[in-house]
């Protein structure tokens, strides 16, 4: 993934390290995130026409699920691989100040264009999630849609120390197929998938834009780590966070800062 070289950031909490103190913003160069002036979207890129990567699109199944999690008198949020930002705008929608980070700049460009001339829109910010100085203690809610089996999964240590006192850490994550709890919870997921798919694949052909404009997608991977590792290493790292599976091959984690130090999941 694109990023600063480690060399050029300022001692922070190592990635994956559950037992660091909490790191300080003792760089020079602060984060994009300190309120260092971003560029104005790309007029030229303002014609891009973003369509979905398959016509269900799994993440945004869950976006309302994901918002109740939204602690009262949120403020400040950060999503973590936005993709083209439709979470991160409607989380902006809220009336929350929104930093959205993704490591592909093509779909970054497209976040952009899409949000150009609405006020108080997200600040996306091209980056490698695991090489960002992220301030200590700035977030009253994180969001990881889809988007952190693309990084080691210690990664979730440093978004633990940028939550804000009482923040909230939510993950909707993938899974890969090992047991026979996840192939059960596969055999519903099936036909309701493919139902859903039909229904929006229709409506979008009654709508589609013309041919000619750019699509743009966002770059997948497979998850490689079991549903059960997680829970392990979740239960070390974020103590007192909850996990629960989702139809559509998807688990949803709420850590709490603040929590008590005791995880608890759902194991069906």
């Amino acid at each position: 993934m694109p990023g600063r070289s480690r060399d050029a950031l300022s001692p922070r909490l190592s990635v994956g390290d559950a037992t660091a103190p909490r790191p300080q913003r003792v760089s020079a160069r602060p984060s994009r995130f300190d309120g260092t002036p971003r560029r104005r979207p790309d007029a030229r890129r303002a014609v891009l026409w973003h369509s979905r990567t398959v016509p269900f699109d799994h993440n945004d199944h869950y976006h309302r699920l994901l918002l109740r999690f939204v602690p009262r008198g949120c403020r400040t949020a950060l999503d973590v691989g936005c993709g083209t930002g439709r979470f991160a705008r409607r989380l902006a929608g809220l009336g929350v100040a929104v930093d959205a980070v993704d490591p592909a700049a093509e779909v970054i460009a497209v976040a952009r264009a899409l949000s150009a001339g609405t006020d108080g829109g997200p600040r996306f910010e091209q980056g490698d999630i695991t090489r960002m100085e992220l301030p200590a203690g700035r977030y009253d809610y994180i969001s990881c849609l889809a988007s952190i089996h693309h990084v080691p999964f210690g990664t979730v240590a440093a978004l633990r120390e940028a939550l804000a006192p009482g923040g909230v850490l939510v993950i909707l994550g993938c899974y890969p197929e090992r047991t026979a709890a996840d192939l059960a919870w596969s055999l519903p997921a099936v036909p309701v998938n493919a139902a859903a798919r039909l229904a929006v694949a229709a409506g979008d052909a009654l709508r589609r834009a013309p041919a000619a404009r750019t699509r743009v997608k966002a770059p997948v991977r497979p998850p490689l780590m079991p549903l059960r590792q997680v829970r392990a290493e979740a239960a070390a790292l974020l103590p007192g966070c909850t996990i629960r599976r989702l139809l559509f091959w998807r688990y949803l984690l709420v850590f709490r800062d603040g929590a008590r130090p005791a995880a608890t999941d759902a194991r069906a």
